[in-house]
């Protein structure tokens, strides 16, 4: 019984440094990404594309190995060829 309260005090030693390490690198990524500067963003649908391609870039499919960038940059002009609802005005 002994052996394993030292394991258990291993383990989250592990886990807690896995978990130190796996922010590092995502800290790592997230600066790289940013020295690619962006364009300023120029009206509400480009917003709103933008974030789609974000939000849709992991989880499409890339059969051609395009890779990420290029995947990104599809899934966004996709969204500013389709044409945008326009907002809803409330009636007072």
């Amino acid at each position: 019984m002994g052996g394993t309260a030292g394991t258990g005090a291993k383990s989250e030693a592990r886990r807690r440094g896995s978990w130190i390490a796996g922010m590092v690198a995502v800290g790592l990524l997230g600066a790289a990404s940013q020295a690619r500067a962006e364009a300023p963003i120029k009206s509400p649908q480009d917003a709103a594309c933008r974030n789609e391609a974000r939000a849709k870039v992991f989880v499409t499919p890339d059969p051609n190995g395009i890779g990420l960038y290029a995947l990104g940059r599809q899934i966004y002009m996709t969204c500013m060829a389709r044409p945008q609802r326009q907002a809803k005005h409330r009636r007072r």
